[in-house]
């Protein structure tokens, strides 16, 4: 599986992955999953925003089990963040089968579209639709680079466009959702552990900075005469990494835009966006209103203008403890109330199934606010990931099958 869907969507110079929502590369590992599916006997649904839903037992009875992730990448992304839990997903399954274990709930493997949000700059559009956290006349609204909207970009693609928005009757039939991730840090390869739980998710969002100026040349103004948005942006680049260092939280501006963009021009417009998040949200509320004082601050001085708006935003994620709980159990780690097979202290993790949480974002934290959601962590050595170079081993891409599988065996089978 690994091997066939390795090539979509990859860049022939950089290495890494371009899988945008609702591109050719997308259409690609749509059709990759379908392959998957029927190649297992598995029914394929595709739903009103565009998920896929690979079912095994009847999609319409309640209390379902599901698992998966999503295929599309970051620019240039690497190869395991969103695919290996779809792949896993399905070796998953096969593992099942091939004990002999018996489903007792309807299970399904999805992939979540748009995750990402490389191309129209939301995260989680899928499954934001499907929960209700974005509106349909909201989505219509989003746009990639080009000005093409995303309604127009699906229907492109075959979807109808009209169907999309809040799908609480699919939700509502779902009993548990476990996302297998590679983990986008180096919590696990420090402790020595292939896989580990997560517990949370940090809150995170994303704030557009429109640095507004005077176009002029490069040549003939004097340096006195400028009001250069660059000057002002990257002041607040710096100022963005002093204030994460202060409260311990993450700032990153990862995307700039200039106008007009030329080598002996002044900028008119240099419009960035700020990604930032922290442990809980009253860190990152202060650590996005320093940054924005700051840039404020240094606006005034160079005569530039300055709006702020806050493209999108995800609260702190805690994981349904009852699922978390039992998840560790059936890893052999501690159960609630008393020490587990590998010992320990009561009510933590055993010590093989270490507990970790999360800054980055994930369908299983939009989907918590609907369905019981836990997460699963296969380690990453160096803590690489949306770059080429993000990588796990096989082995320990094995182990998390192998997890998986006693997850979703125990969820799923008994």
């Amino acid at each position: 599986m690994w091997r066939e869907l390795a090539p979509l969507g990859r860049h022939p110079g950089s290495g890494g992955y371009r899988r945008y929502a609702w591109t050719g590369a997308d259409r690609e590992c749509r059709a990759w999953f379908q392959e998957q599916a029927e190649a297992r006997g598995l029914s394929l649904d595709t739903d009103r925003n565009g998920n896929q839903w690979a079912w095994y037992g009847d999609p319409l009875a309640p209390d379902a089990v599901v698992t998966g992730s999503h295929l599309d990448s970051v620019p240039d992304g690497g190869a395991f963040d969103g695919p290996l839990g779809v792949v896993s997903a399905f070796a998953a399954f096969d593992e099942l089968r091939s004990r002999g274990s018996e489903f007792t709930r309807p299970f399904a493997i999805t992939n979540f579209g748009d995750e990402e949000g490389a191309r129209f700059g939301l995260a989680c559009v899928g499954s934001r639709l499907a929960s209700g956290q974005l509106t349909a006349d909201r989505a219509r609204l989003l746009r990639d680079q080009d000005g093409v909207p995303l309604h127009r970009a699906m229907e492109a693609a075959g979807h109808d466009p009209d169907a999309i928005g809040a799908d609480p009757e699919r939700l509502g039939r779902i009993g548990a959702f476990v996302e297998l991730h590679v983990e986008q840090g180096r919590a696990l390869d420090i402790g020595g552990h292939p896989v580990g739980v997560a517990s949370a998710i940090w809150p995170h969002g994303r704030w557009r900075f429109d640095f507004r100026g005077e176009a002029n040349h490069a040549g003939t103004t004097r340096l006195a005469d400028r009001r250069d948005p660059m000057l002002t942006y990257a002041e607040t680049v710096l100022a963005a990494r002093r204030e994460a260092e202060l409260v311990g939280g993450l700032a990153t501006f990862g995307k700039v835009a200039v106008e007009p963009n030329g080598v002996n021009a002044i900028p008119s417009l240099v419009r960035a966006w700020l990604d930032s998040r922290a442990a809980d949200q009253s860190t990152l509320d202060a650590l996005v209103g320093a940054v924005e004082q700051a840039a404020r601050e240094y606006a005034d001085k160079a005569g530039t203008g300055l709006d702020v708006v806050r493209e999108s935003f995800t609260p702190v994620v805690e994981f349904r403890h009852a699922l978390r709980d039992e998840i560790r159990r059936l890893l052999g780690g501690e159960a609630p109330g008393g020490p587990g097979p590998g010992g320990g202290t009561p009510g933590g993790p055993g010590p093989g199934v270490p507990v970790l949480g999360t800054g980055a974002g994930h369908d299983a934290g939009i989907l918590s606010a609907s369905v019981p959601t836990a997460m699963l962590f296969v380690r990453n050595p160096t803590g690489v990931s949306h770059s080429p170079a993000e990588h796990a081993t096989e082995d320990d891409c094995v182990a998390g099958v192998l997890a998986l599988a006693d997850v979703l065996e125990g969820l799923a089978c008994s």
